[in-house]
């Protein structure tokens, strides 16, 4: 079986700017995401973006526009030889209706978990909120709380550390 990191987006990959991000220019990729899903990958994870992305059902931006928010960070890892195995996004809104995928839901996890046959507890979720954590502990992952915007090497390395060491 594989193992993996899941990575929340908003705080944890890109800049956590307090609302949503609707526009290009407010997409910025935080300056350890690319260095951390570098060093997973090196040690043999499999890389993952779970993403609660509401504004979508909130006409606040479209599928297209979270495709190009996307490719500025497939391309930032891209440049340094990193490939994101997929990006899980839910689109929903609990305004707008209730689905199954949004965090705290753990469907976005447990599909990834089947596709690519992950080892859950092998694996590490890192988000900047509870519903993150939740969703990763439904699945058996190890969700890890970081602060928005926080550098997370330093937690990765010893997480590596641990697995690798199992």
């Amino acid at each position: 079986m594989n193992k993996a990191v899941f990575f929340d987006r908003d705080g944890v990959l890109n800049k956590e700017i307090g609302n949503y991000v609707c526009k290009i220019e407010d997409f910025e990729v935080l300056p350890d995401a690319v260095e951390c899903m570098a060093m997973a990958q090196a040690n043999g994870f499999k890389i993952f973006v779970i993403t609660n992305q509401g504004g979508i059902d909130k006409k606040l931006y479209s599928h297209a526009d979270l495709a190009t928010f996307h490719q500025v960070l497939i391309t930032a890892c891209a440049a340094k030889g990193v490939v994101i195995d997929e990006i899980f996004y839910c689109p929903h809104h609990p305004t707008v209706g209730h689905c199954l995928c949004r965090k705290p839901g753990s469907l976005m996890i447990e599909k990834a978990l089947a596709k690519y046959q992950i080892d859950p507890a092998n694996s590490i979720m890192f988000g900047d909120t509870d519903r993150d954590i939740e969703a990763a502990t439904a699945c058996n992952v190890l969700g890890i709380r970081v602060q928005p915007n926080e550098d997370k090497i330093s937690l990765l390395k010893k997480e590596i550390l641990r697995i690798n060491n199992n």
